[in-house]
C-alpha cells in the first residue's frame, strides 16, 4: 500500500468481495491508499462460503484469494467486534456483525450492495454511512482522480486473459455493475 495521508477506513462487506470486478476495483483503490480497507473474519467467512457455495470448482482460487487479501492489507482485519453486537439493531440481525466491525474499525463507511439493510438512523449517531461499491469508488475517484487513474491502469494492466485495450476494460467496468466508475475512467481513456 502507498504511504499517503492518512486517508479514511471504510469496512467491505461480503457482497461487495463477491463479483470480482467490483472486489478488484476496491482492493486496487485501497492498495493505491485511497482509502484503507477493512473486513473481519466474518465477513470473510461469508464471502468465501457463498462464493464457494455458488462456485465449488473456484475453491481453491478463493482460499489463495483470501489469503492474498491477509498478506496486502496485514492492518486490514478487524478485531474484537463481537462483543458490540448486541447492542446494534438492524432490519436483519445476520448484519449487525458488519456494523459492530465498522465501529471496532472507526470506520466512516460501510460499503455494500445491501444499502436498505443499514438504516441511516441506526448508522448516522455512529458517524457511519452505507455506500454501494459503485457510488464509493466514483466518490473516491472524484478525490483523488489522479490515483484512481494510476490503480485503474494498474488493474486493466494485469489483465491478461485476455488483455483489454482501455476502452475495452471502461465497457467491461460498466458491463460489471461499476457504471458511475466506467464514466470516471472513460474521460481518462487515453491514460489507462
Amino acid at each position: 500500500m502507498s504511504h499517503v495521508a492518512d486517508r479514511f477506513v471504510v469496512v467491505l462487506d461480503a457482497n461487495v468481495l463477491w463479483p470480482f470486478r467490483t472486489r478488484d476495483a476496491l482492493l486496487r483503490f485501497g492498495a493505491a491508499g485511497l482509502f484503507r480497507p477493512r473486513w473481519s473474519e466474518a465477513i470473510l467467512d461469508e464471502w468465501v462460503r457463498t462464493l464457494i457455495g455458488a462456485k465449488p470448482h473456484l475453491e481453491e482460487s478463493v482460499r489463495s484469494q483470501r489469503f492474498a487479501m491477509a498478506r496486502a492489507f496485514e492492518e486490514g482485519l478487524v478485531e474484537g467486534w463481537e462483543p458490540l453486537v448486541d447492542g446494534i439493531d438492524l432490519p436483519d440481525p445476520n448484519d449487525r456483525h458488519v456494523v459492530a466491525a465498522a465501529i471496532r474499525a472507526g470506520a466512516e463507511h460501510i460499503v455494500t450492495e445491501n444499502v436498505r439493510d443499514f438504516p441511516s438512523a441506526t448508522l448516522e449517531p455512529l458517524g457511519i454511512e452505507a455506500v454501494r461499491a459503485d457510488d464509493f469508488l466514483a466518490a473516491t475517484f472524484e478525490l483523488y482522480p489522479a490515483e484512481a487513474v494510476g490503480a485503474l491502469r494498474t488493474m486493466r494492466k494485469a489483465y491478461r486473459n485476455p488483455s483489454m485495450a482501455s476502452l475495452d476494460f471502461v465497457f467491461d467496468l460498466q458491463k460489471s455493475g461499476l457504471p458511475k466508475l466506467a464514466s470516471l475512467a472513460k474521460e481518462h481513456v487515453d491514460v489507462l
